[in-house]
């Protein structure tokens, strides 16, 4: 077959997962995901699991534990949601989206599959295997059929019930819990805390960033069920040091059983840095049990390579277009403070779409403190808040003029005609993954992009 049949083929499985229940909504179970993964053989216990929850920063630290394990020679995947433009981004071989052809074959084996353990559910009265309970399924088996060494797997929501956790995570990560989701996860960040915190299996080794002591009392208490040993920032792990740096920063670690200094992380925000010292602690924990120090030179090549498609990412110049998927307000937060520390702009244009299930007052309370110009806009996503009804929320709660733009890509060619009338003025989108993948497409449509998109000249 050729290159264009191969991504028909890739398509069309992505096509039939959208037929399934959307991972908006997703089933408080874990029982139909165990049935799939059972019936397939259970693929996920073919290699060890790094699992990492939270609530900000999932996504950058999988990429960055998993470039230290590509870095050390071990083959891996990487299972993170969602996807920004193409459906492959979620399952990664060795660091490289999954190709077309292993996508759309690994579907078709495992399809017969699933539709049996969709006429079971159907027979008892439930609904079958829905769009993200599929997609773990598939993940797992094309890990095994890979095959990987080490797979490193996002939390789609949550933890206790979610689908991936169907594999047993030797090493159990966490990045900072904060309220999001509150209607599928609790109120509290305590009961965000306890439904993540059902990752961690027996035995396991638990690796958490700083939490607030509520969310700590949880993953301790868990980890004390489950026998689980703890190692916590800031007393066993930590950030040094940070320096801005072009393209990004340089950082210095304090890890579990070694320094890891002046290392070269190609990502913007201290909270990347946060990150890329819970991903060594992580990788520390796994290679040599929290023991051992691992190579630096090793440590270095990972960090250097590693990567975080949309966040704080240049997707064009002249002027400079910056995307970020921020969608909460710690995320929105820590864009904020990111833009004031790394980037040198005296002005800023901010292209805002927010999903209707999310805090956009605790959005905007943040990103009004950095707009010169908002303009509001919306993805194509059924979940986005339409343009006008977040326009006139935006003026309820500030009392300030928001232009609102419905089409996606004419509000940032408004954005870029703004910028490029004053110095030092850029354009950031934001708000929602999809309104950022969507932005993405466009820059590469319109050419909007530079030679390099993970750094700023």
């Amino acid at each position: 077959m050729s290159d264009d049949s191969h991504r028909a083929a890739a398509d069309a499985a992505y096509g039939e997962l959208l037929t399934r229940v959307g991972e908006a909504k997703p089933e408080r179970r874990l029982d139909a995901t165990r049935r799939a993964v059972e019936v397939l053989g259970d693929p996920q216990k073919a290699y060890p699991i790094i699992h990492i929850t939270g609530t900000n920063g999932k996504t950058s630290t999988s990429r960055i534990a998993e470039s230290i394990l590509r870095a050390y020679g071990l083959r891996t995947g990487l299972l993170t949601s969602p996807h920004l433009e193409r459906f492959n981004e979620r399952i990664l071989i060795d660091g490289q989206p999954i190709a077309d052809e292993a996508l759309a074959r690994n579907w078709d084996e495992i399809r017969p599959y699933l539709e049996l353990v969709d006429a079971e559910l159907e027979a008892s009265g439930r609904p079958r295997l829905t769009f993200f309970e599929a997609v773990t399924a598939l993940g797992f088996a094309c890990f095994a059929d890979a095959p990987v060494d080490v797979a490193v797997v996002e939390v789609g929501m949550g933890g206790e019930w979610d689908s991936t956790n169907v594999g047993d995570g030797t090493v159990a990560v966490f990045t900072p819990i904060s309220l999001d989701h509150q209607a599928a996860l609790g109120s509290t960040i305590a009961e965000i805390a306890r439904t993540k915190a059902g990752i961690i299996k027996d035995g396991a080794t638990v690796v958490t960033a700083r939490q607030t002591p509520e969310a700590m009392r949880e993953i301790q208490a868990a980890a004390s069920r489950h026998g689980a040993s703890v190692i916590a920032q800031p007393s066993e792990f930590d950030v040094t040091a940070t320096s801005v740096a072009v393209g990004g920063q340089l950082v210095d670690v304090r890890g579990v059983a070694g320094a890891y200094d002046g290392l070269t992380l190609p990502l913007y925000g201290d909270h990347q840095a946060q990150n890329a010292a819970v991903a060594i602690a992580a990788v520390e924990a796994f290679i040599g049990g929290g023991a051992h120090a691992l190579t630096h030179e090793l440590v270095e090549e990972g960090i250097a390579a590693a990567s975080s498609p949309g966040r704080l990412q240049l997707i064009g110049t002249e002027p400079t277009v910056i995307v970020d998927a921020a969608h909460n307000p710690a995320g929105a937060a820590t864009l904020r403070a990111a833009l004031d520390r790394f980037f040198d702009f005296d002005e800023v244009a901010v292209v805002l779409g927010i999903l209707k299930d999310k805090d956009a007052h605790g959005i905007i309370d943040e990103l009004a403190q950095a707009a010169s110009l908002l303009i509001v806009t919306q993805s194509h996503s059924e979940r986005a808040r339409p343009a006008e009804d977040l326009a006139e929320d935006i003026y309820e709660w500030t009392q300030e003029h928001v232009e609102e733009v419905d089409d996606l890509g004419e509000a940032i060619e408004a954005a870029r005609a703004w910028a490029l009338k004053g110095e030092k003025r850029a354009v950031v989108v934001t708000g929602s993954i999809t309104l950022v993948g969507e932005a993405m497409t466009l820059a590469e449509q319109r050419g909007w992009r530079s030679a390099r998109t993970d750094e700023l000249e």
